[in-house]
């Protein structure tokens, strides 16, 4: 279990204040300047020395992401911070807002010294209204003690913050969405390449990262990219905030070591399934877009991104669903899949008309209305999305359904009446329900 002394996030319940006074005592704005002062290949060295990685749902090396902007300065650079959150089950970059604003807005100065932008543009989703709220007056306040602004914090460098909130569009989070919605387009995802990096807001190099990303630069580079590369695992390293929601006793936010166990976040710091550990069914593990796991994974399975890769579901954004027997698991995944449709932006054919699809299904399983080939259909659908869209929505929609195909099929066979040596249907091959029969078997 994570020691306090490790803890970045202080005040991540709202214990005490957020103006900056109240920061400073916590950490916040503490040596600024002289990290700035060392140079902004030491800053990008020592992140890519931490092994810090996004915190957005990819996973992408920070450091390494940094390093890809134009060291030579032709055209304006900007920071864009990801505050959109809108994957169901996470709710981890709301708090920070909340309670930690000053340490996101000092992760915004450094970070945008260390990649040459004099603008940084955080981008919130609308219905964040408080949250945004109270972030501008943070904002205000860090004008006003001279810390963002002209000769920022002292540093020399000129820095301004400014906040753009989106309309509730679940795809402005995927990152060239965000830009063409900041540019005033509709939120749709740009071709790659080129990457944002190079050609981003406004045709100029962007640098986009999460809130917790940036949020926790400011401690690595004041305690050492080694003493937060100590934490947690290699390449899976520090401390991480796990939202932790759905069938548990006491829902919560925690920041924890990387590699925990899913079992002692649930246990300690949720009060327990409902019913108890073994009333547990499955736990979606990193938001709603990642496949879910089934109860005996969840008994000893390390919540970082590889050990989550072995089991073919990510950490994501670290969204912890659990659902427990009580639940009935295919009305779950068809709720889902139901968001799912009505947020494809509908640029792509294949998640246009495939997230349909897979809710329709689903709704049938759920009611006892498929048939047996559906079952079939429904995993190919998946695999005709999967890896066919210009970004990860289609990955993220098709993704929850193959989790449910691959742990709870016996369930809807058995929902849907379904009896693989009877063949009911003669238009049907036989093969069909034999092969249906062979994959249960396997």
């Amino acid at each position: 279990m994570l020691e306090d002394k490790d803890r970045i996030f202080q005040n991540l319940y709202g214990d005490n204040g957020i103006d900056v006074e109240s920061s400073k005592l916590r950490g916040d704005w503490v040596n600024t300047k002289e990290i700035c002062l060392k140079g902004k290949n030491w800053i990008i060295d020592e992140i890519k020395s931490s092994e810090l990685r996004g915190r957005g749902g990819a996973g992408f090396p920070t450091g390494l992401k940094w390093s890809f902007a134009p060291k030579e300065i032709s055209k304006p650079h900007y920071l864009v911070i990801n505050a959109d959150e809108s994957e169901p089950g996470t709710c981890k970059d709301r708090d920070i807002l909340r309670f930690e604003p000053q340490k996101l807005i000092e992760g915004c100065l450094i970070a945008s010294y260390a990649v040459g932008a004099h603008k940084c543009y955080i981008y919130i989703r609308g219905e964040y209204f408080n949250e945004g709220q109270n972030l501008q007056k943070s904002i205000d306040e860090a004008y006003e003690k001279k810390l963002i602004g002209k000769n920022a914090c002292g540093t020399g460098w000129d820095l301004d913050v400014y906040i753009h909130y989106g309309a509730g569009a679940y795809i402005c989070g995927e990152e060239t969405a965000l830009l063409e919605s900041i540019e005033g387009n509709k939120g749709q995802p740009r071709l790659k390449p080129p990457f944002p990096a190079l050609i981003g807001l406004y045709g100029c190099p962007t640098i986009v990262n999460n809130v917790e990303t940036i949020a926790v630069v400011p401690t690595i580079l004041r305690r050492g990219a080694k003493w937060f590369s100590s934490l947690g695992n290699p390449k899976n390293t520090g401390t991480k905030i796990f939202c932790i929601s759905g069938n548990v006793n006491r829902p919560c936010n925690v920041e924890e070591e990387m590699g925990v166990t899913l079992k002692e976040l649930i246990e300690k710091h949720a009060g327990g399934v409902i019913g108890g550990w073994e009333n547990l069914k499955a736990v979606i593990p990193g938001g709603s877009s990642m496949p879910m796991l089934p109860k005996e994974t969840c008994d000893t399975i390390k919540m970082d991104f590889d050990s989550l890769i072995q089991q073919k579901s990510g950490l994501g954004t670290a969204g912890i669903i659990v659902i427990n027997k009580d639940q009935d698991i295919i009305a779950c995944m068809a709720r889902i899949a139901r968001f799912y449709k009505h947020e494809s932006c509908g640029q792509c054919t294949p998640c246009r008309e495939g997230s349909g699809w897979m809710w329709r299904m689903l709704e049938r399983m759920k009611n006892n209305e498929a048939s047996r080939e559906e079952i079939e259909m429904l995993e190919e659908v998946t695999k005709q999305i999967e890896g066919h869209t210009i970004c990860a929505f289609g990955e993220g929609s098709s993704w929850p359904v193959q989790g449910l195909l691959r742990h709870f099929k016996k369930e809807i066979i058995k929902r849907n009446n379904f009896n693989p040596l009877v063949n009911t249907n003669k238009n049907i091959p036989y093969l069909v329900d034999q092969h249906l029969l062979d994959k249960e078997n396997a």
